[in-house]
């Protein structure tokens, strides 16, 4: 009797420390296996299934991919996926065969090609309305000092899209409609960040200018030079910059009216320091000539369309992009134009990549290594933002930030979010998910 009670408590424990070694287990291996994969048409992708994991494939479509099993040893089995054609499908990872840990969906997608960049651009962005960039103190005809927009709830940062129902051109145009009106009470249509608002101003005649004003600086325009990151030639679609045009007081993303990219030559550079970012400074030219118009601002970079094909003078004819899984530490190369108007190649080194479930500008840790770049600019340097990275062939990413305490590193962005961001529509043969896990 008390034997088999000690052989119980013992069988007892030993299940628990069993179920215990298995959950710590799988709780560090569960997060490490996609939910979500997406391989190219006649590429395959590998994954390592670790004991006490196992593969369901009841719902698999077998005309989309193939799975195929290899014992690496007694704990792992290397699964091979092939693809048939593009679609969707899924399988299930499952706890010693009979628990689902996990559904993964797998899309197969065509290929998609781009020409890449590197062409120092100049663009020029008109704002949706105006930003207001200020605020100040009037001193009215009553000798009083007034402030109309503080009192109204204006602050840094936003934007007037209409007053009185008459939508916002420019700085000018604000003028124009409060001197109009005079000392009569107006009405403000006001973006802050993702919401509108309205609000009342009754304008003060300025005792210095003699001219009515409501308390505010703003701003209608910006200007600056960027790097190309690539062109689809067929949308016509290009993508810059890999990070947003932020107003230089307030640190907002500017909203866009319209704008345009235009050719830039490389006037000068101002070589990076620990501490101190190099600059780009570049000459707008052919102005009448403009690549392309500008339809969107955002965090992940500046997007439209060319009014005619953009070519680039290394690589001649699209190449692939990869996804983030295709990406490895090691070698690659940046596409930039640093001087004599000329798109050339340097190398650098990726030191790391950071797998996203979504876009984030910092997805790679780089650093520039080609002995010619870092004579030249001292590495990477404001301007260079855009410059596309390619690795084994295929366009991977484009250059974002510098580090400030060392110029020879920065961040790059993956170049599916920049796909992603230009609307391009390359999942057009199956119902392709928004983002990818690994």
């Amino acid at each position: 009797m008390y034997n088999n009670k000690n052989k119980r408590r013992l069988l007892f424990f030993f299940i628990v420390v069993l179920f215990t070694f298995i959950y710590s287990f799988t709780l560090k291996e569960i997060v490490n296996y996609p939910n979500k994969i997406r391989i190219f048409e006649d590429e395959k992708h590998v994954l390592n299934i670790k004991f006490p994991f196992q593969i369901d494939t009841k719902k698999l479509d077998k005309s989309i991919l193939e799975l195929l099993s290899q014992k690496e040893n007694h704990n792992s089995n290397r699964i091979y996926i092939n693809p048939i054609k593009t679609g969707q499908t899924n399988f299930q990872v499952k706890l010693l065969g009979i628990i689902p840990i996990r559904n993964v969906k797998v899309d197969v997608i065509p290929k998609i090609k781009v020409v890449p960049g590197g062409q120092c651009i100049g663009v020029r962005l008109n704002t949706k309305g105006v930003l207001v960039v200020g605020l100040e103190e009037i001193k009215g005809i009553d000798g009083k000092k007034h402030n109309p927009s503080r009192e109204a709830g204006l602050t840094i940062g936003d934007s007037i899209l209409e007053i009185n129902n008459i939508k916002i051109k420019d700085a000018q145009h604000v003028t124009n409609i409060i001197n109009a009106n005079k000392n009569t009470q107006i009405t403000l249509k006001v973006k802050r960040r993702q919401k509108i608002f309205y609000t009342k101003i009754t304008p003060i005649k300025s005792i210095d200018e003699g001219e009515y004003r409501i308390g505010l600086w703003v701003r209608d325009k910006t200007a600056g030079v960027g790097t190309l990151t690539f062109y689809h030639s067929d949308t016509m679609k290009f993508g810059a910059l890999g990070h947003a045009i932020t107003d230089i007081d307030t640190g907002l993303l500017l909203t866009v009216d319209n704008g345009e990219i235009v050719k830039s030559k490389v006037a000068s550079i101002q070589q990076g320091k620990r501490g101190k970012p190099g600059e780009i400074k570049g000459i707008f030219y052919e102005t009448s000539k403009p690549i392309g118009n500008l339809e969107k601002n955002t965090r992940y970079g500046i997007y439209g369309k060319a009014y005619k094909p953009i070519e680039n003078n290394i690589y001649n004819k699209p190449i692939e992009i990869a996804y983030q899984n295709e990406i490895k530490k090691g070698k690659a190369t940046i596409l930039t134009t640093i001087d004599n108007n000329k798109i050339e190649e340097y190398e650098i080194y990726i030191e790391k990549v950071n797998r996203q479930r979504m876009p984030n500008t910092k997805s790679m840790v780089i650093r520039i290594t080609d002995k010619r770049l870092l004579k030249k600019s001292g590495g990477i340097v404001q301007g260079m933002s855009g410059s596309p990275i390619i690795q084994n062939g295929k366009l991977i990413g484009a250059v974002t930030h510098v580090f400030v305490n060392d110029p020879s590193k920065g961040y790059g962005l993956f170049i599916e979010w920049m796909i992603k961001e230009a609307g391009i529509n390359i999942y057009n043969k199956s119902q392709i998910a928004e983002s990818v896990n690994y």
